[in-house]
C-alpha cells in the first residue's frame, strides 16, 4: 500500500465546494493507500466525528495547521486578495510539516490536492526524492469579454484588469513555473487549464475534473419522484448572486417564455444591493410571479428540489468543476448550460443542453428558446433525465478515484 502526503486547505465532511472536494478525494484515495493529510483547522471536530464511521479510518492520520479568523474570514470572502499573503505563509509552514512528516514515515509521493486554485501551487514540490502530482488545477481561463461590455464600466474595468493580471500569473509567476517545472503529473480540473499549461509550457497533463458523483447503492436518489399533474415546468438555479453566475441570465431567459407555465426556484443568496437588483429586475421584467426565492439554502432541501424540478438552469460563465452540476446529474436532473469550464465537460448532449457562449443577449435567447422547447416536449427531459445513470457512473468519485490510484501507480515505476 503506498503512503501518500497530501496537501489540502480546505477538508470536510457533508460539503460542497473545496471542502467536499478535499473530504471525497482523501475518503476515496484512503481505500487504496496510507493518506497523510495537511489541512486547515476549521473543521477539525466535524472530520474527526466523521473518521470514526469510515471503514478506511486507520489510512488517514490528519495534521492540522490552523490560521486565525481573520484570515478565514478573508479566505471566505471570495475575491479579498490578501488571503493569498496569509496563504502563501501557511503554505511554507505546512511545508516544514511535511518536511517532518517524510522523517517519520516512508513517504511514497506527496500530492498538492487543493486549494484547486493555480496561484498558490504549495511548496511540497520542494521535498526532494519524492514523486510529486499537482492538481486538479483549476482558475486559470478568463472571464469572457463579450459578457463585460452590459456592465457600469467600473466593474468592467475591474474584470478587465483581473483577467490580464491572471494571464501574466499563469504565465509569469514564479511559484507557479517552478510547481509546474518541479511537479512530476499535473492534473487540470478542467479542459481549458489543460489546454493553457500544455501551450504555455509544453507539458503534459492529465484531465480529471475535481469533484465527482456519488452513487447511492440503495438506488434511492436515482429514483425521481412523479411530477404533479398541473403542466408546470420547474427549473431550478443555485449559485451566488456575483457576477460570474450570471443570476441576470435565467431572469433574462425566465422571462422570454413568461407566456407558459414555468416557475423559476432561486436558491442562493447575496448583498443587500444584488438582491435589491435581482428584484428589481424582476418587477422589470414582470415575472415577479414566475419566481420563487428561496434564500440561502440548506443541502438537503436543494437536493429535494432537485428531485422535485425538470431541469437545472446553470447560466455561470466561469467555473472550475461545479459541484452543483454533478448533484443535478446524480440527481437524474439535466442541466442547461453554457459549453465552458467544467460543466462543457460534464454535461453531454445526452443529459443535458449545452449553448455557446456568446453574449449575454443571444445566451438568455437562447436559454428561452431550450425552456419553450422542453416545456412543449416533455419527453425531452425524460430521456436525458435517463441517460444521467449511465453518464454519473462514468464522473463517480470510484471512476475518478481510479484514475489517480492509476497515476500514483505510473509514478512509482518510472
Amino acid at each position: 500500500m503506498l503512503n501518500i502526503l497530501i496537501n489540502a486547505y480546505a477538508v470536510a465532511p457533508n460539503w460542497g465546494s473545496e471542502q467536499g472536494m478535499g473530504w471525497n478525494w482523501i475518503i476515496n484515495i484512503a481505500k487504496h493507500c496510507k493518506c497523510y493529510v495537511i489541512t486547515e483547522g476549521e473543521w477539525q471536530k466535524e472530520i474527526e466525528e466523521a473518521l470514526l464511521e469510515l471503514p478506511q479510518k486507520e489510512n488517514i492520520k490528519f495534521y492540522y495547521n490552523p490560521v486565525s479568523e481573520k484570515v478565514r474570514k478573508m479566505c471566505w470572502n471570495q475575491g479579498d486578495w490578501r488571503f493569498y499573503y496569509y496563504y502563501h505563509k501557511w503554505q511554507k509552514k505546512t511545508l516544514a510539516i511535511a518536511q517532518q512528516i517524510c522523517k517519520e514515515e516512508k513517504i511514497d509521493i506527496t500530492h498538492q490536492l487543493n486549494m484547486i486554485g493555480f496561484r498558490e501551487p504549495g511548496l511540497l514540490w520542494r521535498i526532494k526524492g519524492i514523486p510529486h502530482v499537482w492538481g486538479p488545477i483549476g482558475g486559470m481561463e478568463n472571464i469572457p469579454t463579450s459578457f463585460l461590455k452590459d456592465i457600469n464600466w467600473k466593474y468592467r474595468t475591474f474584470l478587465t484588469l483581473k483577467n490580464m493580471i491572471n494571464q501574466l500569473q499563469y504565465k509569469y509567476k514564479q511559484n507557479v513555473r517552478k510547481a509546474i517545472k518541479h511537479s512530476d503529473i499535473l492534473v487540470a480540473a478542467v479542459s481549458g487549464v489543460k489546454t493553457i499549461i500544455e501551450k504555455e509550457y509544453n507539458k503534459p497533463v492529465i484531465l480529471i475534473n475535481e469533484t465527482g458523483c456519488k452513487i447511492d447503492t440503495n438506488n434511492e436518489t436515482s429514483i425521481k419522484k412523479d411530477k404533479k399533474d398541473d403542466n408546470t415546468l420547474n427549473i431550478i438555479w443555485v449559485g451566488k448572486f456575483d457576477f460570474r453566475k450570471q443570476l441576470e441570465l435565467a431572469l433574462s431567459a425566465i422571462a422570454k417564455v413568461k407566456h407558459i407555465n414555468v416557475k423559476l426556484h432561486i436558491c442562493g443568496t447575496g448583498n443587500e444591493q444584488q438582491i435589491n437588483y435581482y428584484s428589481q429586475m424582476c418587477k422589470t421584467l414582470d415575472i415577479t410571479d414566475k419566481c420563487i426565492w428561496h434564500g440561502q439554502t440548506k443541502h438537503d432541501v436543494v437536493l429535494k428540489l432537485m428531485k422535485e424540478c425538470d431541469a437545472l438552469l446553470f447560466t455561470s460563465i466561469s467555473e472550475g468543476t461545479p459541484h452543483v452540476v454533478l448533484e443535478a446529474i446524480s440527481n437524474d436532473l439535466p442541466v442547461i448550460c453554457h459549453d465552458v469550464c467544467g460543466q462543457g465537460d460534464i454535461v453531454t448532449d445526452e443529459t443535458g443542453f449545452k449553448i455557446e457562449l456568446s453574449t449575454a443577449k443571444e445566451s438568455s435567447a437562447k436559454f428561452g428558446k431550450i425552456l419553450e422547447n422542453i416545456y412543449n416536449n416533455r419527453n425531452i427531459i425524460k430521456d436525458k433525465s435517463n441517460n444521467c445513470q449511465k453518464r454519473k457512473l462514468e464522473l463517480s468519485w470510484e471512476v475518478k478515484t481510479q484514475q489517480m490510484i492509476e497515476i500514483y501507480n505510473k509514478l512509482i515505476t518510472m
